[in-house]
Formats: structure tokens, sequence, C-alpha cells
């Protein structure tokens, strides 16, 4: 594993992408003392939203677990917008997932894990976090998944 969080996304052949533009009156990412929080984060790329719909009928729960990893990678850029260096990030401390689901889909928990396996794949041991995978009715632009991310930074 590379030195750097930067190296060891290149190694995964990640490219952290630029802050998600927020939607509304809120902040991508705020610092508060040695903690980042980030906004929900969608699955956008290039500005676009990679899919719409709900998990369990339109988007597969395979897919919507991809779709989870690029939330999270867009919560790591949210988070460079504020820390300035990824390589600041002491550990992830939780992880919120919103799964947009059919009535009777139940499995948010491994959808949530493309946002999870993500972060320990780049950060490795710091990306060891609490979470928690909330099913809901509609997220917003009918985005199947949204995640949010707390890291604790070294000073």
């Amino acid at each position: 594993m590379s030195g750097t969080v930067a190296g060891r996304l290149a190694e995964l052949g990640l490219t952290l992408p630029d802050v998600v533009p927020p939607l509304a009156a809120y902040q991508p990412a705020v610092r508060s003392g040695p903690y980042v929080y980030t906004s929900g984060q969608l699955p956008m790329v290039k500005g676009e939203l990679a899919a719409t719909g709900k998990v369990g009928a339109e988007v597969s729960p395979e897919r919507a677990k991809e779709l989870a990893a690029i939330c999270a990678l867009n919560a790591l850029a949210a988070v460079r917008s504020v820390a300035g260096d990824l390589d600041r990030i002491a550990r992830v401390v939780k992880v919120t997932g919103f799964v947009a689901s059919a009535p009777d889909f139940t499995g948010q928990p491994a959808v949530v894990n493309g946002a999870s396996e993500l972060l320990g794949n780049v950060l490795g041991d710091k990306g060891v976090h609490a979470r928690s995978a909330v099913g809901v009715t509609v997220l917003p632009l009918d985005a199947p998944v949204e995640v949010e991310i707390q890291v604790e930074l070294t000073d």
C-alpha cells in the first residue's frame, strides 16, 4: 500500500473528483475542531447523477453498492476541500448511508458496504468506522443512495 492517500487512490485506479457543488443552502463539508463532517454526497460523476431510482426496483443492489463507493469518493473530495490534504485523516469516525429502497428491499447494509469498502481500501486501518445504513422512501434528485462521513484530522 502506498504511503499517501493520493498514491493509494492512484494504485486503485481512482481519481478524486472535484467537490460536488451544493444543491441547496449548505456546505459540502465543515470543520469543527479536529473533525470534518460532510454533507450527504450523491453518486455524482462529472456533474451528473450516475443513476436514479429505488434499490430493489430500478437499481440492482450490486449497482447501488458501486454508487455508494462513488458517494464515498465524493465525500473524500469534500473532506479535502476543508482539510487541504487527505493524509491529515487520523481516522474515519462514522459513515451514514441512506438507501432509497423499494418497499420490500432490506439489503441496505450490503449497499452501504460499497462506501465502507472504498474507505477501507483507500485509507487502510484509518478507514475503519462506525456506521448506519438506513432505508428511505426517496432521496434528492431520485438518487438511489447518499453517503455522509465524519473524519478526525491529525494536527
